[in-house]
This record gives structure tokens, C-alpha cells and sequence, in this order.
């Protein structure tokens, strides 16, 4: 290679540094990391609490460290330290059956995933392949029910339940949101619009119905969308709070989100048991975080997908 054509290399590779290195790239780094250290302090600040002694939080709140660093609060949550450990450490005293609670949790949340799943797929490729009357008008009236506040059900709901004799039951946090959602229906609709026609078609030649071509030809191929809704339900019903609350408060059908408020309770000096109640918050955000960030890429790619259409 001649000097010029090394020299020619050399400012090449200059250049390209300098575009790598300019001070718009530098400033938009230095912003979304700030955002980044914004978004995440909180779930630090939990975790600092969480290793604490409550009695000796007060004497140092603005430190970034654990005051008077600490397993017991992580204990009280697991059930696994003492009633005299607890109150010592600032804690309440309150028994917690953590897994238990943990155990309802899963149940109320897979089964709601479960239900929706199954009965929003269906409705969906319905509302997206089928022909029949006033399609268009129920499907109308299914995305205004997306205007609903929540709010707006809770009570009628209530007394749905009630009169069916399944308050304080895992049944009753269920049935209500066990059917379909709005959302779910929407969502996989749009991606079932995106199938070819040629498919079903070709399935209706060989003699294929509407229940066979569903279950052995769109069913496994909508596996993503079906997976992500899956996720994004599943997630939803585990941080829910208000329903599982109104429904279900006592032990045999508590859920994590509701047996939080027992580390909201008084303790003897007069303040709640703050390590232990973001010891309990960790534990129980850990399964949804671990979910989500695990297949935080397809939630993504198939919501864009599914809202491209």
C-alpha cells in the first residue's frame, strides 16, 4: 500500500472517530443515562430499605447504604425469623405466610391468563375471519368497552359475586376477568388479519372446518402473539390490587399484592414496618421482572407487529 493510501486509511479512521465521538452522540448518552439512573434509583432505594433495621432508618434517611445492614427483614417476609427478632428490628410481628400467599398469587394470575387466552383467541379469529350480522357493530361495541374505567365494574362485579356465594374465594377473584378482555381480543385480531387467506383456503379443500383450520393451522401459528398476550396478562393479574382486595381478604384467599398491607400495620412505635414491607414489595415484583425482561424483545416486536396492521 503507497503513503497516500495509507494516509487516506488514517483520516478515514480519524473521521469515523470523530462521528462516533461527536458531541450530539456524547449528549444523548449522558440524557439516557440520566434517565436510566432516574428510572432505577427507586428499585435501589427498595432494596437499601429492605436491608435496614426500621428502628434505625430514622436516625439516617438520606444515606444511600443500608443503616444498620440487615437480613431480617427478607426473614420476616419468608416467615423464617422470629416474633421477638421482628419486633426488636422494628418490625410489627405479624405472621406472614408468605408462600401461601405466593401460592395464590399463581393460581389467581395462571388462571386468569389461561381463561383469557383460550376464549380471546377464539373470539378474536371470529371477529377477524368469520362472516356473520352486526360483526363490525360488536366489535365496535367491544373496543368502547376499552373506555370503561375498571372503576366502573368493580361494583356490579361485586355483586355478581356475592349473590353466587364466592366472596373470600380464589373463584370469585377469577371469574370476572376469566372469559376475555377488550384488549386481548383487539390484539390478536389485528394479528389474524395478517394471515394469508391461501392458508385457511387450502385447509377448506382437504375438508378442514372452521374448528379444525383454528386449532391445527392458526392456533400454532400465532404462537408469538399468543405468548406475548399470555406474558402481558399474566402480568397484569399479578400486580392487580383493588379486585383481589375487594373480593378476596381473607387468609385461604389473599393474594401478595393485598398481604403487602400487613407490613403497613402499626408497630409499638407508632410507624410501619418499612424494610420489611419493601423486603415483601422485592419479592413479590421479582417473578413479573424476571418474566418481562426474559421476553421483553417479543412483547415489544408483537405489540409493533400487531399495531402496524
Amino acid at each position: 500500500m503507497s503513503t497516500i493510501e495509507t494516509q487516506a486509511a488514517e483520516d478515514a479512521v480519524r473521521k469515523q472517530r470523530r462521528r462516533n465521538f461527536s458531541p450530539g452522540k456524547i449528549a444523548a448518552w449522558a440524557v439516557m443515562i440520566a434517565f436510566l439512573i432516574v428510572s432505577l434509583f427507586p428499585f435501589y432505594w427498595m432494596l437499601r430499605t429492605a436491608l435496614s433495621t426500621t428502628r434505625s432508618l430514622p436516625s439516617d434517611p438520606t444515606s444511600l447504604l443500608p443503616v444498620d445492614f440487615t437480613w431480617g427483614a427478607f426473614q420476616r417476609v419468608l416467615g423464617l425469623g422470629t416474633q421477638e427478632q421482628a419486633i426488636a428490628e422494628g418490625g410489627s410481628g405479624a405472621s406472614v405466610n408468605f408462600f401461601l400467599y405466593l401460592r395464590n398469587s399463581v393460581f389467581y394470575a395462571g388462571a386468569v391468563t389461561l381463561g383469557q387466552v383460550f376464549f380471546c383467541s377464539m373470539a378474536a379469529y371470529a371477529f377477524a375471519r368469520l362472516r356473520w350480522p352486526g360483526r363490525n357493530v360488536v366489535f365496535g361495541l367491544f373496543l368502547g368497552a376499552l373506555l370503561v374505567p375498571p372503576i366502573f365494574t368493580g361494583l356490579p362485579n361485586f355483586i355478581l359475586i356475592k349473590n353466587l356465594g364466592l366472596l373470600n374465594t380464589l373463584p370469585g377473584m377469577i371469574l370476572p376477568s376469566f372469559l376475555m378482555t377488550p384488549f386481548a381480543i383487539f390484539f390478536l385480531r389485528q394479528f389474524f388479519l395478517g394471515i394469508n387467506r391461501e392458508v385457511e383456503e387450502s385447509a377448506a379443500i382437504d375438508g378442514a372446518g372452521p374448528w379444525r383450520t383454528f386449532f391445527r393451522i392458526i392456533l400454532p401459528m400465532s404462537t408469538a402473539p399468543i405468548t406475548t398476550l399470555a406474558i402481558l396478562t399474566f402480568i397484569g393479574t399479578w400486580n392487580d390490587y383493588f379486585w383481589p382486595f375487594l373480593v378476596g381478604n381473607t387468609e385461604q384467599a389473599k393474594v401478595l399484592t393485598v398481604a403487602l398491607g400487613v407490613f403497613r400495620s402499626q408497630t409499638p412505635a407508632g410507624s410501619p414496618d418499612w424494610a420489611g414491607l419493601m423486603a415483601a414489595t422485592l419479592l413479590t415484583a421479582l417473578p413479573v421482572l424476571i418474566l418481562f425482561f426474559a421476553f421483553a424483545r417479543r412483547i415489544i416486536d408483537s405489540i409493533g407487529y400487531s399495531g402496524s396492521k
